[in-house]
């Protein structure tokens, strides 16, 4: 266990977790990284789903799920039993705040929306992930990340123009709805303290309920892709590697077969890049002065690079870039980042031992608390909770119950149509 007592912004905070999967896990991490104490209300038996994804063999609690769990409490509640929704309400009246991601009328539907949680505790702050949001037309559809993140505009400019749309690597729509959420929920805090230090009754209950959509957290990093569009009526076009209007600047092969990323696209920049490579014609030539016009010979420019960077390794490309003030750099895999001295001076990869089922892995890679506090990443105070761990402690402490027996575990499992996540 790392631990460190000295930089802990959010101690005092507490945080009940209802979410599954990604979405609002990962507000429940950012804000347990920097001190929170969340809560995690699992299903008993089985517990969050994302606990049993990508598993390897042997092991019996996934690497994604203790990367998103860190730092957090785990207890198992049937919500679907008067005896839970009991739990939920009393936990309630003890913490900050409550983090769900249900589909839009679930936690109503069980007596413990914002309605009811607000007469419970009239500051709370409710923080709210849904698919399409919690109003409008769409509000009651089920909805996963991937389908979010196609109606937010993202997918159709990710991939090669004469292809259909890729995916990214990574759960990216959950992941940013999920930091969306916390900064949400952040603010709904300040406003909080600020109302309280002024001696003013809690803000009204439609400011403290935290409404984020997945596809509006996708739409709002599209940039400028609707107004380039109804001012100039200009619809943005999937262009593989490279980035709209902007030119050169592209992933390279080279000749150890190994790619590397060149940003030449600044004017001045431009001009050394392409004395660097040999190509001074391309360098001197008044049709390539401008980002503009260098865009519209996008594929000539991308050509000649190509042709320097296959000659020579990608460390050789990069050192003769850094050299001459052009920004570059290698693409990263696993292995790369483990062994990068960068990661490790800003301790970005913190080391633990995991017990897994009969084996324990030790000195395991996991990445650092974002953003950097003091010069470095804040310790990891523990991996993910077993599952229940904590049931007994909390209910104790917080809700005045005893730890009582779950149902079968066939009457837990939340309705499909509840469950708002990637797959």
């Amino acid at each position: 266990m790392h631990t460190n007592d000295k930089i802990a912004p959010l101690k005092g905070v507490r945080v009940l977790e209802l979410g599954n999967f990604i979405a609002a896990p990962t507000a429940g991490r950012m804000l347990a990284d920097f001190g929170a104490e969340v809560i995690k209300v699992e299903r008993p038996g089985t517990g969050d789903e994302l606990r049993s994804w990508r598993l390897h063999p042997g092991s019996t609690t996934s690497m994604l799920f203790h990367t998103i769990n860190r730092n957090k409490k785990s207890i198992t509640l049937d919500l679907r039993t008067e005896e839970g929704r009991d739990a939920v309400r009393a936990l309630a009246a003890d913490c900050d705040v409550i983090l769900e991601n249900f589909r839009p009328g679930t936690i109503e539907r069980w007596g413990i929306g914002p309605d009811v949680l607000t007469e419970i505790n009239p500051s709370i702050v409710i923080g709210r992930i849904s698919a399409f949001g919690q109003t409008g037309p769409l509000s009651s559809r089920p909805g996963f990340a991937a389908v979010a993140e196609a109606m937010g505009g993202f997918r159709n400019l990710v991939g090669d123009p004469d292809r259909a749309p890729v995916r990214v690597g990574v759960s990216i729509g959950d992941s940013i709805a999920g930091v969306y959420a916390a900064y949400g929920v952040m603010m709904a805090l300040f406003q909080r303290e600020q109302r309280r230090g002024a001696a003013l009754e809690p803000a009204p209950l439609e400011e403290r309920v935290i409404d984020v959509a997945l596809n509006e957290a996708m739409f709002s990093m599209m940039e400028s892709l609707i107004p380039d569009y109804q001012a100039h009526g200009v619809v943005r076009e999937r262009v593989g590697g490279r980035m709209e209007g902007i030119a050169p600047t592209n992933a390279y092969v080279c000749a150890d077969g190994k790619s590397v990323v060149i940003a030449g696209n600044a004017d001045a920049i431009f001009v050394r890049f392409m004395g660097i490579i040999g190509r001074d014609d391309l360098a001197g030539d008044p049709g390539l002065a401008t980002n503009n016009l260098r865009w519209e010979r996008r594929d000539e420019l991308d050509a000649a690079i190509g042709a320097w960077t296959a000659t020579l390794p990608a460390e050789e490309v990069l050192d003769i870039l850094d050299d001459a003030g052009v920004p570059s750099g290698p693409i990263y895999t696993a292995e790369d980042i483990s062994e990068s001295p960068q990661y490790a001076a800003r301790d970005m990869i913190q080391k633990f031992d995991v017990a897994d089922g009969d084996q324990t892995v030790e000195g395991v890679g996991f990445p650092g608390i974002v953003p950097v506090l003091g010069g470095a990443s804040l310790p990891i105070r523990t991996l993910a909770p077993q599952l229940g761990q904590d049931t007994e402690a909390v209910l104790a402490a917080y809700a005045g119950h005893a730890q009582r027996e779950q149902r079968d575990d066939n009457r837990t499992q939340l309705d499909d149509d509840s469950k708002v996540e990637t797959r």
